[in-house]
């Protein structure tokens, strides 16, 4: 059975998320934003990929698995089923089933993968959807990393 990861970022630091996928042995974390920016200090795509290089962590941008900007408004306003129906409708697309596919890959490959997004709760983000659609592709355990957060 392959793995995967998930983890996201939201009231986390970079060194509790660095710590969180070090202990997780990751080797390989995708991002899946559709816009890799971020206000907080270190997750922007240029300073989170120098970040996890110097961890020893490589880093992927598959922007097309990420939710689109309808979705992203209906996430931040709390409508969390109806982003997930939007993204949904984005996953079936071409451009977003061909770098699912991508991953799938990946993850195949044997790399210790873990996808990010923003949302600290997996369950209201659009990275659990992606996860699931892995796993109608594979035989593949998700864990959920939440950095930051005591369990």
């Amino acid at each position: 059975m392959h793995s995967l990861a998930t983890i996201g970022y939201e009231g986390t630091t970079v060194s509790d998320f660095l710590e969180a996928l070090a202990d997780e042995r990751i080797e390989l974390l995708v991002d899946v934003r559709a816009v890799a920016m971020s206000r907080r200090p270190g997750f922007a795509k240029s300073a989170l990929a120098a970040n996890l290089e110097k961890a020893g962590i490589d880093y992927l941008h598959l922007r097309r698995l990420g939710t689109p900007a309808d979705g992203r408004a209906a996430a931040r306003a709390g409508r969390h089923a109806e982003m997930h129906r939007i993204f949904l409708k984005h996953l079936a697309t071409d451009e977003a089933q061909e770098q699912l596919h991508e991953l799938a890959d990946i993850i195949r490959s044997g790399r210790r993968v873990c996808i990010l997004c923003f949302e600290a709760d997996p369950a209201h983000c659009h990275r659990r959807l992606v996860a699931k659609a892995l796993q109608e592709m594979m035989a593949l355990r998700v864990t959920d990393l939440r950095p930051g957060v005591d369990e």
